[in-house]
């Protein structure tokens, strides 16, 4: 069996000792290991990929046992158990697709059960490819509603984390407060930033230089949760704001899908306000 553990706790002597000593007795060969001690809040993180012989259950037993006093925060998982993603979206298409196709040629390995939207454009596009399209009406039903809505999607495809991919409602903090660290938003980027609407047209009329997007957790308080990636694209005077825009949706969805592949592969670690990135 192909296996990946996640351990975060405070910087302690002897942890690598423990992770791989635990790892030998349950017959394992570590085969990725990568690990970094933030210097900042002295947090201790190590993601290690391992082979065993031994069932799942067993595994996770001799390691609880073997790191259990360094009171850490422990995950593991068979690889070829793929994460449950829900997709959430309004009607720009270009973040969606770019995950479904990853997704159908195996290069972004999570499940797509569901694509959650407030509008109707994008259900054509989600049912071609055998997923089930939900359309919550957050205009006349209110936020309260929609988000039980959601809550019951969430709870019934045993979903492990939420992508906002260019969905353009809020959620509520209570929404937020059920999955910390499992709902990611994508948002462009640009220096300086412009708010409101036809970002892209301020930004032209502004001569700015570079553009971009921030893949980023999403918390209660809005476009500010941890960073997980950015990247950015240079434009010049020759740039008409209809190139900005596509140069825009470009890097969007080159952002957002490193971003959820990063997480399906338990590569992002949340410490305080920001994130360390395997």
């Amino acid at each position: 069996m192909d296996l990946i553990v996640t351990l975060q706790c405070q910087d302690q002597p002897g942890i690598v000792h423990a992770m791989t000593t635990s790892i030998l007795l349950c017959g394992g060969n570590i085969i990725e290991n990568q690990q970094f001690t933030d210097p900042v809040t002295k947090t201790f993180v190590m993601r290690t990929r391992f082979e065993t012989s031994q069932s799942l259950a067993d595994a996770e037993k001799v390691l609880g046992k073997g790191l259990g006093h360094l009171n850490p925060k422990v995950t593991i998982r068979p690889v070829e158990q793929k994460k449950r993603v829900l997709i959430m979206v309004t009607s720009e298409s270009h973040c969606l697709r770019d995950l479904l196709y990853l997704q159908e040629l195996n290069e972004l390995p999570v499940e797509i059960p569901a694509v959650v939207s407030n509008h109707e454009t994008l259900r054509p596009l989600v049912e071609s490819h055998g997923i089930s399209f939900h359309y919550i009406n957050v205009k006349n039903f209110g936020k309260v509603i929609a988000e039980k809505d959601l809550s019951k999607i969430v709870t019934d495809e045993k979903i492990d984390f939420v992508v906002l991919a260019r969905y353009m409602q809020i959620l509520s903090s209570d929404f937020c407060h059920q999955l910390p660290g499992r709902i990611i938003n994508i948002h462009h980027s640009f220096l300086p930033g412009f708010k409101g609407a036809k970002p892209y047209h301020q930004a032209h009329d502004r001569g700015v230089k570079i553009i971009g997007a921030t893949a980023h957790f999403v918390t209660a308080d809005l476009d500010e949760g941890p960073i997980i990636e950015q990247d950015v694209a240079h434009v010049n005077h020759t740039a008409t704001p209809e190139d900005m825009i596509a140069l825009g949706r470009d890097v969007e969805r080159r952002v957002l899908s490193k971003a959820v592949k990063l997480f399906a592969e338990d590569r992002i670690f949340v410490v305080g306000s920001r994130t360390i990135v395997f």
